[in-house]
């Protein structure tokens, strides 16, 4: 029997539900890998799975982090890789569950080791970005590292940030860096992406983001919006979060909120299942969708 089980695929595919049963089947434990599901703040927009489901089954890495403390991908691999650990020693088998490609691909081929970027280069990176906007921050970082800044979404402020404070800082790129990868925690595993139909998940996302408002949503949008965090910080980019924030301000109607967020929930999904497909080109697919449990 396979020690390491990987289920991957983009949001609303049901990921969870077949986690959860095939850890009941098998006798597991479900170690997380969502970036978003990591932090207690917003269980409900998140999807993170619900106290039944994480009573039937021991989950791990579920919930652990307060919006203000954010993670990154090489903190979330010291963590996962600890815990995981910890399974094998008691003699189960663990499945690791998500849709952050990063966190897969930091498990599996291993994560660079990039030097630590002073305060100062972050700083002043980021103050460059405000000052000169995405367009021609691109442009800058395009001549420094062409391959980091073409893999990057746009809007994605904190990884184009990210890229260039390193090069600003160690004289070499970001994806230089990241083809020195360290040791791979988990080399031998089995693995399954979920890849169901494009418009049959459209129609979900759809469907769950309604689910979600009616369920509290809305109701964590404002607890967390209320502490006025850093809008870099990693929660603070969840799906849904900034829509309902405008609805709160009273720039946006519910109906008009939801509209929006369900849209960026469906974009959202398009870009896992590109990432995914792209790379984990060898890794055996499924249609998807669980029955009965949370649909992340």
């Amino acid at each position: 029997m396979e020690s390491v089980w990987l289920i991957a695929g983009p949001t609303a595919s049901g990921k969870s539900a077949l986690a959860l049963r095939l850890a009941q089947r098998i006798g597991g434990e479900i170690v997380n890998a969502d970036s978003m599901q990591l932090y207690g703040d917003l269980r409900v927009l998140t999807a993170r799975p619900s106290d039944a489901e994480t009573a039937l089954v021991p989950h791990h890495l579920y919930g652990v982090a307060d919006a203000a403390d954010g993670w990154s991908v090489g903190r979330w691999l010291t963590a996962a890789t600890a815990v995981l650990a910890d399974i094998a020693g008691r003699g189960c088998p663990a499945v690791v569950v998500g849709g952050t490609g990063l966190y897969f691909r930091a498990l599996t081929r291993g994560l660079a080791e990039v030097p630590p970027v002073p305060a100062a280069a972050r700083r002043a990176a980021e103050d460059r970005f405000d000052a000169q906007g995405e367009g021609a921050f691109r442009e800058v970082l395009r001549a420094a590292d062409p391959a980091a800044e073409a893999r990057i979404s746009p809007g994605d402020r904190q990884r184009l940030v990210r890229a260039f404070e390193v090069y600003a800082a160690t004289g070499r790129p970001l994806s230089a860096w990241q083809a020195d990868s360290g040791p791979v925690a988990v080399p031998a595993f089995r693995a399954l992406v979920l890849e169901p139909p494009r418009d049959a998940l459209y129609a979900r996302c759809d469907a769950r983001f309604a689910a979600m408002v009616e369920t509290g949503a809305l109701e964590e949008a404002q607890a967390l919006l209320a502490r006025g965090l850093d809008p870099s910080l990693p929660l603070m980019k969840a799906v849904g979060l900034r829509e309902l924030g405008r609805h709160l301000a009273g720039e946006l109607s519910l109906g008009e909120a939801v509209a929006l967020a369900s849209q960026e929930t469906r974009r959202y999904a398009k870009r896992q299942s590109t990432w995914f497909r792209n790379q984990t080109p060898d890794w055996p697919r499924a249609d998807g969708f669980g029955e009965n449990h949370s649909s992340s």
